[in-house]
């Protein structure tokens, strides 16, 4: 990702969004889609707890999925009818090139047909098979480490790093994911999301409730 964004770009309201990811693909339709695949791809986000769980806790408005960036291509090449939008800082870059793909870390996937987004797209840094996070380069795992499966082979990031991408701008339904999945971690999963914590987020109001 460069540090400049491309000029122009769409800009839609919340309700405009709300309307176009009304068909937001399940992560069982975009797992189908990419059986196969090399590249170490995962649901990411709210979705992710939610296998985390085993069972869908909320609605959710949309899905998303973390691939690393030189794979991208892999993962676009299972959609040839679909066309990826580039995304960054509120706005929309249709069926993006190379320029707004470099500038940018998110890409949704839209059905050309009627302009609804199915799938949101995180192309993240990595070393090899080396995870690092866009947050903080200082936090860097093996992608073994990060990714977890469902029963049904679904994979999907590990709870305490979603946790960690949910702390920097926390909205009610990210509190709220943090308070229900919690009781759910076991002490070395605590343990790793207070550490991550301190190093990207010193002092997070969570940090207080991850070492009761």
């Amino acid at each position: 990702m460069t540090d400049s964004l491309p000029p122009g770009g769409l800009v839609f309201s919340a309700d405009q969004l709300e309307a176009r990811w009304a068909d937001a693909w399940r992560p069982e339709q975009v797992a189908e889609r990419l059986a196969g695949v090399e590249v170490a791809w995962c649901v990411a986000a709210g979705w992710a707890l939610d296998l985390f769980r085993g069972r869908q806790s909320r609605p959710h408005g949309d899905l998303e999925i973390a691939v690393p960036a030189a794979g991208f291509p892999e993962i676009r090449g299972r959609f040839p009818e679909l066309v990826f939008d580039a995304v960054g800082s509120g706005r929309v870059w249709p069926a993006a090139g190379a320029e707004a793909l470099a500038a940018t870390h998110q890409t949704w996937l839209r059905d050309p047909t009627n302009d609804r987004f199915l799938l949101d797209v995180f192309r993240e840094p990595h070393d090899g098979g080396t995870w690092i996070c866009r947050r903080d380069e200082r936090l860097r795992l093996p992608y073994a480490q990060t990714i977890e499966r469902t029963d049904d082979g679904i994979p999907y990031l590990a709870p305490e790093l979603v946790l960690l991408f949910k702390a920097k701008a926390t909205r009610p339904k990210d509190q709220a994911d943090f308070d229900t999945v919690l009781p759910l971690l076991s002490p070395a999963r605590r343990d790793a999301l207070a550490g991550w914590l301190e190093l990207a987020h010193p002092g997070h109001p969570w940090l207080a409730e991850l070492a009761g």
